[in-house]
C-alpha cells in the first residue's frame, strides 16, 4: 500500500510537466494547421530538443520547409542522418528538400545513396520504398524492392507492392508480369491475383490493363504449353470480358490437354455463360460434357442443364409446334433414361409445361406434377414451386378458386422470400382476371417493393395498367373486357381472346388500352404462327404509339420476327439500330447489341 501511494504522488508531481508538453504540442499543431509557421517552428524546436522523436522531427522539417528555411531544414536532416544512419528514409527527406530547392542533381544523389545502402533487411527496404512512394518517386521505390530481391536472391518479395507501383506508373505489362511470376512460384495465389487484376481492370485504365493481360497470356500459353495455370487464367480473363464463346473453346482445349482436370473448366464456363444469359454457349458446353459419357462426374447435371437451356431457348424464341414436338421427344428420352427422382424435377416441370401449354395435353401435365408432389424426399421449397405450377394448370383449366387456394398456401409458407412474392403476384393476377381491380392493385402495389426485380417490374406494369384505365373509365367496362380477354389468352383460347380484344377496338376510337390490345393481338398471331400478320400489328403499335411504354417491345419483337421467321436480316438490323439509338435504357438492350453484332458479321 505504501508503494502505491509513492507511485501516486510521483504521478501528481509529473503531471504538470506532462500537461504543459501536451498543451505545447496542441498549440504547435494548431499554428501549423493555420499556416502560422513561425510560431509553429518555435514550438517544434522546443519540442524536438526535449523529445527528438520522429513525429517532432517531421513536423519541424515541414515547418522549416514551408518557411523556406532550407539551410535549417538541411542541417536538421543531416544531423539526424548521423544519429540514425540505419533510417534510410532520411535520405529521401534530403532528396525531397533538394527537389524543392530546384537542385535535381543533389536530389538524385540523395535518392541513389538511399537505394545503394539497401542490404537484406526487408523492413528497412519496405520503409524506404514507402517513403519513395510518398515522395512521388515510384521508380526509386521499384529499384529499392529490386535491390532487396537481388541481395536476398528472393524474386518473390513484395510482389503486390511492386505490381501496384508498376500499375501506378501505367506500366501494366510490368504489373502483369509480376503477378504471373508469383503465380509460377505459388499456384495457390491465383484467386488473390485474379482479385487484384479485376480491381485494376475496373478502377484503372481498363482497356490498357486488359490489353497487357491478353498479350502476356497469349505469350505464356505459346511458350509454356504445359502450364495449366496459364490456360486457366486465360479462361478467367475471357469470362471477365464476357467472351463466353472463346472461354468455352479454351476450356475445351484445356480439357483435351489436361484430362485429369475432369473438364471442371468446361463446367465452370458453361455455368457462368448460362447465368449471364448466353444460352447458346451454355448449350454447347452441356452438350460437350454429355458426350463424355454417363460415367463422367458432370454427366447428370449436364444432361439436365442441356434440356433446361433448350427449354429456355424455346420459350424465349418464337418457336413453332414442330419445335415443341422435337423438344418433348428429347424430354421423354431423358426422363426414360434418368427416371423420375428429386434430381430430375427440373426436367419434369419443364416437360409438364411443354405438354400443357404447347401440346394441349393438360391431363398428362397434371399427372406428371402429381407424381412429383408424391415424392418423399422433395425439399419444401421445390414442393411449393411444383404446387405453383399445378395451380397454374388449374387456372388454365378454369378451376379458379382451387388455383387461388394453392397460391395462398404457397404465399403463407414462403412469406419472406421470392417464392412467396410470386404466389402473391399470381393471386393478384387472378383477382384482376375476375374484375376485382382495386384489390388486385393494392396487392400489386405491395409487390412493387419486392426484392425480386422481375416481380417488382411485372407488378408495376400491371398496377399501372389497372390504375390508368380505372381513371379513364369509371365503369371499368373496357378494363373488364380486356381482363376477360387476358384470361382467355392465358388459357390459350386464342380465337375467343381475339374476339374480346376486337370488341374494345370496335367500341372506342380512343382509349389507353388500345396499344395493349395491339400487343396482345400480335402475341396471338405469333402463337398461331401467322408471323406476317403479327409484324403488321406490331408496326401499327409502333407507328401509333412511338412514345408509349410498349414501343421498344414492339420494335424488339419485329426484329425477332424479321430475323427468325421472315428471313429479313436487313430489316432486323434496322430495328436493332433504332433500339440502340432511340431506346438505350431498354431492358432488351444487351440482347439487341448481341444480335446486332451477329447480323453485322454476316
Amino acid at each position: 500500500m505504501r508503494r502505491g501511494l509513492i507511485v501516486f504522488l510521483l504521478a501528481l508531481l509529473a503531471s504538470p510537466c506532462l500537461l504543459a508538453q501536451q498543451t505545447q504540442e496542441q498549440m504547435a499543431s494548431y499554428y501549423f494547421s493555420q499556416g502560422a509557421y513561425e510560431q509553429a517552428v518555435e514550438l517544434y524546436e522546443s519540442l524536438y530538443k526535449s523529445a527528438a522523436n520522429k513525429f517532432n522531427y517531421q513536423m519541424l522539417l515541414r515547418s522549416y520547409t514551408e518557411l523556406g528555411e532550407y539551410k535549417k531544414a538541411e542541417s536538421l536532416i543531416n544531423k539526424r542522418i548521423k544519429q540514425y544512419s540505419a533510417d534510410l528514409t532520411l535520405r529521401v527527406d534530403l532528396g525531397v528538400l533538394y527537389t524543392r530547392k530546384g537542385d535535381s542533381k543533389k536530389a538524385r544523389r540523395a535518392f541513389e545513396e538511399a537505394v545503394e545502402q539497401v542490404k537484406v533487411d526487408a523492413k528497412q527496404a519496405s520503409e524506404l520504398a514507402m517513403a519513395f512512394e510518398s515522395a512521388d518517386q515510384p521508380d526509386y521505390a521499384i529499384r529499392t524492392y529490386q535491390r532487396l530481391r537481388d541481395n536476398t536472391k528472393n524474386r518473390y518479395l513484395y510482389v503486390p507492392e511492386m505490381a501496384a507501383l508498376y500499375g501506378r506508373k501505367g506500366n501494366y505489362e510490368g504489373m502483369v508480369r509480376e503477378y504471373f511470376d508469383l503465380l509460377d512460384h505459388s499456384p495457390r495465389s491465383m484467386s488473390s491475383i485474379q482479385v487484384s487484376l479485376q480491381r485494376m481492370m475496373l478502377d484503372g485504365d481498363g482497356e490498357r490493363v486488359s490489353e497487357a493481360l491478353r498479350n502476356i497470356l497469349m505469350e505464356r500459353i505459346q511458350t509454356q504449353p504445359n502450364n495449366v495455370q496459364n490456360v486457366d487464367m486465360m479462361i478467367w480473363f475471357t469470362l471477365q470480358q464476357r467472351d463466353f464463346e472463346f472461354a468455352l473453346s479454351q476450356a475445351i482445349a484445356m480439357d483435351r490437354r489436361f484430362p485429369d482436370q475432369q473438364a471442371e473448366a468446361v463446367w465452370r464456363v458453361t455455368q457462368v455463360a448460362r447465368s449471364n444469359g448466353d444460352l447458346s454457349v451454355a448449350r454447347d458446353g452441356y452438350a460437350y460434357l454429355v458426350k463424355k459419357g454417363t460415367q463422367h462426374p458432370y454427366y447428370m447435371e449436364s444432361r439436365v442443364g442441356e434440356l433446361q437451356v433448350m427449354f429456355e431457348q424455346y420459350t424465349r424464341q418464337m418457336s413453332d409446334k414442330a419445335a415443341a414436338t422435337q423438344l418433348i421427344e428429347r424430354y421423354e428420352s431423358a426422363i426414360a433414361e434418368l427416371g423420375k427422382t428429386p434430381a430430375t424435377v427440373p426436367l419434369l416441370r419443364n416437360y409438364a409445361n411443354l405438354l400443357a401449354y404447347h401440346a394441349d395435353n393438360m391431363q398428362a401435365a397434371a399427372d406428371i406434377l402429381s407424381d412429383v408432389l408424391e415424392m418423399d424426399q422433395l425439399k419444401p421449397q421445390v414442393r411449393d414451386e411444383v404446387k405453383m405450377d399445378y395451380g397454374d394448370l388449374l387456372l388454365v383449366a378454369g378451376d379458379v378458386w382451387e388455383a387461388s387456394l394453392i397460391y395462398m398456401q404457397v404465399e403463407k409458407a414462403n412469406k419472406n422470400d421470392v417464392l412467396g412474392s410470386q404466389a402473391k403476384f399470381r393471386n393478384a393476377k387472378l383477382s384482376y382476371y375476375h374484375h376485382d381491380f382495386e384489390w388486385a392493385k393494392s396487392q400489386l402495389d405491395v409487390l412493387r417493393s419486392s426484392t425480386s426485380k422481375l416481380i417488382a417490374n411485372d407488378a408495376m406494369e400491371m398496377s399501372l395498367l389497372i390504375s390508368d384505365n380505372m381513371e379513364q373509365d369509371s365503369t371499368f367496362d373496357m378494363l373488364e373486357i380486356f381482363a376477360d380477354a387476358d384470361l382467355l389468352l392465358y388459357r390459350n383460347l386464342l380465337d375467343s381472346a381475339w374476339l374480346r380484344y376486337d370488341e374494345i377496338e370496335h367500341r372506342t376510337l380512343s382509349h389507353p388500352l388500345l396499344d395493349d390490345v395491339l400487343m396482345r393481338k400480335a402475341q396471338i398471331r405469333i402463337k398461331q404462327e401467322r408471323y406476317v400478320d403479327a409484324d403488321t400489328l406490331l408496326g401499327q403499335l409502333y407507328a401509333f404509339y412511338p412514345d408509349g411504354m410498349l414501343a421498344d417491345d414492339a420494335l424488339f419483337m419485329r426484329a425477332q420476327l424479321a430475323e427468325e421467321k421472315l428471313q429479313q436480316p436487313d430489316k432486323a438490323k434496322g430495328y436493332y439500330e433504332t433500339l440502340l439509338t432511340d431506346f438505350p435504357s431498354s431492358i432488351y438492350i444487351d440482347q439487341v447489341r448481341k444480335r446486332y453484332n451477329e447480323i453485322k458479321k454476316h
